[in-house]
């Protein structure tokens, strides 16, 4: 296809998308505060959530267009969760073409694997946050009272359900690259260390600065890496076994067969054909 064909054939599928999204916001707006009741859930199971509501939990509001702005958030966040088979169906039709069809056949496989593994990273995101809090809130003074706004709340919520979802999809990733031949299992194991490092640094950078958060996104990153490193290892030692010449070096000079072979004989038509 032409540039101009792709283009308007991804204005296409984007609008479609953004189609699927905005009816998606229309769900989250319809059940709003049952969204909202499940988001604070957590924070309101917490005895510092009552500090100025006895009766309930305290989120306070400090500008006019807060309250607006938070609701939002929460229709585009439901809408993209909603919309999700729409906005990935859309995102498959643009680039399978261009897949050859064992590519097309990892995809399959991949693609659940991936919504899954985001799945259980938001989860597990969303189970530690009242311990998360409940370690923050312990650094405060005794006649200190937690003042949360819903707006800093909810970016907290969403932030850590987003990273903790993407962060367990990486390894995912990891064995792709293996497939597609791009990143060895021999790279992997030359550079675990340093992934081990990473993935506690970077999970020190997302979470907030309490360990619990921390450790709960590490601990899973190394043992998903791990995992995956297994899974390179084992692909490798396939393609090996597979391929005789494999484990060659590439300056090594392979060996010739000089057994002489049988030339064929030419046709009788061919014979006849040189003669002419």
């Amino acid at each position: 296809m032409p540039l101009m064909d792709h283009l308007r054939e991804l204005r296409g599928r984007l609008t479609k998308a953004l189609i699927g999204l905005a009816l998606g916001a229309v769900v989250g707006y319809v059940f709003y505060q049952q969204v909202w009741d499940f988001l604070t859930a957590p924070y309101c199971s917490l005895p510092e959530s009552s500090a100025f509501d006895s009766e309930g939990c305290s989120l306070i509001v400090t500008g006019p267009f807060d309250a607006f702005f938070v609701a939002m958030k929460v229709w585009i966040f439901v809408g993209a969760l909603v919309s999700a088979p729409v906005w990935l169906y859309q995102l498959w039709a643009f680039v399978a073409p261009a897949l050859h069809t064992r590519e097309k056949k990892y995809a399959y496989i991949f693609v659940p694997l991936a919504a899954l593994l985001f799945i259980g990273g938001a989860v597990l995101a969303y189970n530690i946050t009242s311990l998360a809090l409940t370690v923050l809130f312990g650094f405060l003074p005794e006649d200190a009272d937690p003042m949360l706004t819903v707006d800093q709340y909810l970016d907290y919520m969403v932030i850590m359900m987003v990273m903790f979802g993407l962060g367990f999809v990486m390894p995912l990733l990891v064995a792709l690259l293996n497939l597609a031949g791009i990143l060895p299992h021999a790279a992997l194991a030359k550079w675990r260390r340093a992934i081990i490092f990473g993935a506690f640094a970077i999970s020190a950078v997302i979470t907030p600065a309490e360990p619990i958060s921390m450790l709960a996104l590490a601990v899973p990153l190394v043992v998903l890496f791990e995992l995956a490193e297994l899974f390179a290892f084992l692909n490798d030692r396939r393609k090996r076994r597979d391929d005789p010449l494999a484990d060659l070096d590439d300056d090594e000079i392979s060996e010739l067969d000089d057994t002489p072979s049988d030339l064929d004989e030419p046709d009788v038509e061919e014979k006849s054909s040189k003669r002419r």
